[in-house]
């Protein structure tokens, strides 16, 4: 073994020192190397939304929808306030499909009737959606109904962050009796039904979105307060927030560059969530006859008129109504996914 060993030192000493190749590193900064670079916060997060697959449908989806509404502003397929009694009540006529309910034919007596014939409508005009009881196109009222919906949800979310965070930030960062006092004052306003104060913006307003948008002005932004108020109480006491004060920050300044971008995830949360339900509170409205008043459209003026025709023409009613129903899940389900992502703990 010995006589070996010595063999095997001599055959190594005897190969050349080129044929050594010297480490890049060594094995201590291999090991210690950043594999991944470093990501912020919002880069993490974007990464984690991006494998919800229904938060990713959902943001494909709205920004769709948002786009035609932007785009049928300026090219619609007709006037969406245009009356024509000669073409009340055609049924969906698409070129170059000829499948029932979407040809123009009705049934009639018990016959398939082409009903753009009987209208003498001239070739080559086409009502893809068909008409209501007023002859108007229904697909230009839809993209007209979708896009004051959207404008009022919007405004009511726009309306959430003024109002509610300001008063839950300056409620939770001065703690004590004003607290106390605001709390009450949240309480008191809380307690109001949101029809009795519709109502009573009919009697100082108009029916239309002014009025719509004062009654969700009004309590709509209660819940952003209560939540961004909790959120301060809790990092308020925060070792950062007492060097900040500690090194003679203003409150203002301790609230806008420390607070509020620390709880700028729950607002944006908050927010996606209150654009459905303002939606759905502009459509209610509509529906009873306390929003909207012709000839302007909205989601909930179209399913009123067409709830008083489902028994005939079902699709007045169906088109709104799918069209609801598909923005008010994509914003819930756009809402769901960045909740997860912004804090991954809420999945556990």
């Amino acid at each position: 073994m010995t006589n070996s060993a010595q063999l095997n030192e001599k055959e190594v000493a005897a190969i050349p020192i080129s044929s050594f190749e010297p480490l890049e590193k060594s094995t201590t900064e291999k090991r210690e190397e950043i594999a991944m670079p470093s990501l912020t916060f919002m880069q993490d997060s974007w990464r984690r939304l991006k494998k919800n697959k229904a938060a990713v449908l959902s943001i494909i989806l709205l920004a769709i929808i948002i786009a035609i509404s932007i785009v049928t502003i300026f090219v619609s397929p007709h006037n969406p306030t245009a009356q024509n009694v000669k073409y009340t009540n055609l049924p969906p006529k698409i070129p170059g499909i000829n499948i029932a309910g979407l040809n123009g034919y009705a049934e009639v007596g018990g016959k398939l009737v082409d009903k753009y014939a009987q209208a003498n409508v001239p070739d080559g005009t086409y009502f893809f959606l068909g008409t209501d009881s007023l002859g108007r196109d229904l697909l230009s009222r839809l993209f007209m109904g979708t896009r004051v919906s959207l404008l009022i949800a919007f405004i009511a979310a726009l309306l959430d962050i003024v109002f509610g965070v300001t008063y839950g930030l300056i409620s939770g960062l001065l703690g004590g009796r004003v607290d106390n006092i605001m709390q009450r004052f949240l309480e008191i306003i809380s307690g109001i039904p949101n029809l009795v104060v519709m109502i009573l913006m009919l009697v100082v307003f108009e029916p239309g979105i002014p009025s719509i948008v004062a009654a969700m002005a009004i309590t709509n932004w209660i819940p952003m307060a209560r939540i961004v108020r909790a959120q301060t109480m809790k990092l308020k006491d925060q070792e950062f927030v007492l060097a900040a004060t500690t090194l003679g920050e203003t409150r203002s300044k301790i609230a806008f560059k420390h607070i509020l971008p620390n709880i700028s995830s729950v607002i944006i949360i908050q927010m996606m969530f209150s654009i459905p339900s303002a939606i759905f509170f502009e459509a209610f409205l509509s529906f009873i006859g306390l929003g909207l008043r012709p000839p302007v459209a909205s989601l909930g003026t179209l399913l009123s008129d067409g709830y008083k025709t489902f028994l005939f023409l079902p699709y007045q009613l169906w088109v709104p109504a799918v069209t609801l129903s598909v923005i008010m899940i994509g914003f819930n389900l756009l809402a769901d996914g960045l909740r997860d992502a912004f804090d991954p703990k809420m999945k556990e």
